[in-house]
């Protein structure tokens, strides 16, 4: 593992409670409001050692950079379901990129792109 791994996230919206719900509906992901600094916290898991939590908060005055971060997922196909249901958009159907592996890109509601992949076993 590297030195320097990645231990922590935003998202710049420019609305943060609904992309806050849509990332709880599609993964269930749980959020904690800090008034202080009007981030959403994103708890992370003890389990979870390569990402120490994340949050999300409204954009004020920044530009939106392109980012996107790689969410791992048991089935995809329904995911990407779950995600046009919660208001999100399919950048790039789920796609093979071999040695079963599939990705997909998507943006939820705020326009971010974010991904989502699949390993599927025995392949």
């Amino acid at each position: 593992m590297s030195n320097n791994p990645i231990c922590y996230w935003e998202l710049a919206s420019h609305d943060s409670e609904e992309s806050v719900e849509f990332f709880r509906k599609v993964f269930g992901w749980k959020f904690e409001y800090d008034e202080k600094s009007a981030i959403h916290e994103m708890i992370a898991d003890p389990e979870m050692l390569q990402l120490a939590g994340g949050g999300i908060f409204t954009l004020q005055k920044a530009k939106l950079p392109f980012l996107t971060l790689y969410i791992k997922v048991e089935d995809i196909e329904t995911k990407r379901k779950e995600v046009e249901e919660a208001g999100g958009f399919i950048v790039i159907e789920p796609v093979d990129i071999g040695g079963g592996t599939w990705i997909c890109l998507f943006n939820e509601p705020s326009g971010t792109t974010w991904a989502m992949l699949e390993k599927v076993k025995g392949e």
